[in-house]
């Protein structure tokens, strides 16, 4: 039993300490370009930041089920060895993801437009908005395109490719940010550039990353069998629930910012860097729950019910040693993390209010991005669904109720609860949704 264990905790590392270093690189590079924008001008360009990357995220994160669905069907196919199907996968990810794409470039001025009619910002906001927003769209492309592949790869239970696009698609994003904006005076302009540039750099390391290391899976690849209803149904089965999970969470985060601005510019900038700094978190422990997603797969897949048990079980005892060493990191570092996000001494100060919730909030949330990985893993996306919705209604509801007593503290307490109603449940239905799987 003890080599067992040993030998599933080494899985577990080495599935999550690739990501988890690639995700470094998230808040890094998300870091960097707020710090660029708030050194552009006033308050203001870290608001127009914020609502730019808003924007950005109703977009993206509704299609974060490319990345998702696709790492939790990849797994079971390699769980039963089949790499036709892992290869299929791939394939219809990858067709829907440059569909998406295509939407989303027609589309663009009507959706900015709208979304700045209901926002509630200065024109000077709304200004540097656009600038960012019309140049970094058309990456859309590259950005859904590398969801599949990340989902593929951790599918495959490789997390070294990920990890190796990330930190490419991260860095050069970090670095010609620098470049463009400061160096070149180019701006909010000059962010944007630099993200498109990243993005369309990783999805050709992707690439070459498929043909170093999956070449033989080329001989599978049949679009014209991938795009068939019939051959879809499943595919959109599994990722039309995801969408939906996707939606929920979009609800939350625009909520969070789109409330934020009735606050005005000082607050949305102190909310704006809270929500960064509360996030980092999440990017150390989703290399856990990528290991989940993988691991709970490919049991699954292999209909090993002792394995899958057991890997659940240890993927939580790591979850959880992240959460107590994020608490003491916070509760020692809230001010060091803030003052990297801006100089800007009022939004430093009126930033200590809110750091009581960077302290509980590893805590309240790690059972929540645990269980997230293994539901996908398991593919129990209809079970992920209801919970979202669950979440997003406790959202707004504690919102609204707690507004007038609590003012913008209110949102903090109904983005907590949202994490507590995740954990709370998923947990209640693992024994259906998941271990009934084997």
């Amino acid at each position: 039993m003890n080599k067992t264990v040993n030998t599933l905790n080494r899985s577990i590392l080495k599935l999550a300490i690739p990501s988890i270093l690639a995700n470094i690189t998230v808040p890094l590079v998300g870091m960097v370009d707020l710090g660029v924008a708030g050194r552009l001008g006033d308050a203001i360009a870290i608001g127009a930041m914020a609502i730019s990357t808003m924007l950005f995220d109703l977009l993206y994160w509704n299609m974060g089920f490319l990345r998702i669905g696709t790492g939790g069907m990849v797994a079971q196919a390699y769980g039963k060895r089949d790499l036709r199907e892992a290869t299929k996968i791939l394939t219809q990810g990858l067709a829907t993801a440059l569909a998406f794409a295509v939407l989303i470039l027609l589309f663009q001025y009507v959706y900015a437009e709208l979304a700045l009619k209901l926002i509630p910002c200065s024109e000077r906001c709304a200004q540097l908005t656009r600038e960012y927003f019309y140049i970094r769209i058309w990456a859309a492309p590259a950005t859904l395109s590398l969801f599949v592949f990340k989902g593929f790869f951790i599918g495959m239970q490789n997390s070294i490719s990920p990890m190796i696009a990330d930190i490419l698609v991260n860095v050069l994003n970090l670095l010609l940010s620098v470049l463009f904006a400061i160096k070149l005076d180019m701006g909010f302009k000059g962010i944007a550039y630099a993200v498109t540039i990243a993005q369309y750099s990783g999805l050709l390391l992707c690439l070459l990353l498929m043909a170093f290391y999956y070449r033989k899976m080329f001989k599978y690849i049949e679009l014209r069998a991938a795009v068939k209803l019939k051959e879809l149904k499943r595919f959109f089965a599994v990722n039309y629930n995801l969408f939906i999970r996707s939606l929920c969470f979009l609800g939350i985060y625009a909520g969070f910012t789109s409330f934020s601005t009735g606050y005005g510019d000082e607050v949305l900038a102190v909310n704006t860097i809270m929500m960064k700094v509360l996030l980092i978190y999440s990017f150390f422990l989703d290399g856990f729950a990528y290991a989940g997603e993988a691991l709970v797969g490919k049991y699954i897949g292999a209909q090993n019910r002792p394995l899958l048990h057991l890997s659940v079980r240890l993927t939580f005892y790591w979850g959880a040693f992240v959460a107590v060493l994020s608490t003491f990191a916070y509760i020692f570092g809230s001010s060091s993390l803030i003052r990297l996000l801006t100089d800007n001494q009022q939004v430093i100060a009126d930033s200590s209010k809110f750091y009581i919730w960077l302290w509980i909030m590893p805590v309240i949330s790690c059972a929540a991005f645990i269980w997230d990985g293994i539901y996908v893993g398991a593919t129990s996306t209809s079970h992920i669904r209801n919970c979202m919705l669950l979440a997003v209604s406790g959202f707004f509801i504690a919102y609204f109720a707690l507004e007038k007593l609590l003012g913008v503290q209110a949102l903090y307490v109904a983005f907590m609860l949202h994490l507590a109603i995740r954990s709370v449940v998923m947990w209640l239905g693992a024994k259906r949704n998941v271990y009934a799987k084997v």
